[in-house]
């Protein structure tokens, strides 16, 4: 029974990494002609898309990355509610698209894929983080800015039940959302460092990139 329940287990981790691994953003960068790999930011993830091949098809990377993020967390939460198996599918997502086993191990930043992660997991506290991105980039226009102040509150509001958000309930659970929000800050040194340099590039949704 035991050595069952360990092949589900294993079954569920590489079905979720090679899901979570599958480059979208690039793919799409493709499909259009272009190789985010080699413009912009160089990043696949959805932000260059954005940059780099247009605004919708950042769009839909960014949704399809959400999506991979999203959906097998759950899946697994519907095959088992009450154990951790739906946040370790979700985590295995997002460490997918960072480590993309397609792409040499060198994947994106994971914030879409944790954003998808979280919603299946803790959607009340997903949605207080994505209003600390909105509000952020808003005022800055800066995505890697608030992709990194809603990483930053996710990993210390999960300890608290803050304005009535319940938080994941266990120690194991904690840690490791804590660890994939401090990853997602930590893929994000080059842009921390343009940022203090003041040479991050901006995005602007509503008008034309300057």
């Amino acid at each position: 029974m035991e050595i069952n329940t360990c092949v589900v287990a294993a079954a569920w981790l590489l079905s979720a990494y090679l899901i979570g691994g599958i480059p979208f953003g690039y793919l799409i960068g493709r499909m259009r002609g272009i190789d985010v790999r080699t413009v912009g930011s160089k990043n696949i993830g959805a932000t260059n898309v954005f940059r780099t091949v247009g605004k919708k098809w950042g769009l839909l990377a960014f949704a399809l990355d959400v999506a991979k993020g999203l959906v097998p967390t759950l899946l697994a939460k519907s095959f088992a509610p009450a154990a951790c198996l739906p946040l370790v599918v979700g985590v295995t997502c997002v460490v997918g698209h960072m480590l993309t086993p397609y792409m040499k191990f060198k994947g994106g930043k994971g914030v879409a894929t944790a954003f998808g992660m979280l919603i299946g997991l803790v959607p009340a506290l997903v949605g207080v983080a994505f209003l600390v991105f909105v509000a952020a980039f808003a005022l800055s226009n800066y995505i890697s800015l608030g992709s990194c102040l809603a990483a930053a509150f996710l990993a210390v509001s999960v300890w608290f039940p803050w304005l009535g958000v319940k938080g994941v309930a266990d120690l194991p659970q904690c840690i490791l959302v804590t660890a994939i929000a401090l990853f997602v800050i930590w893929k994000h040194r080059s842009n921390i460092k343009r940022l203090i340099e003041g040479t991050e590039n901006k995005i602007y949704i509503f008008k034309k990139q300057k």
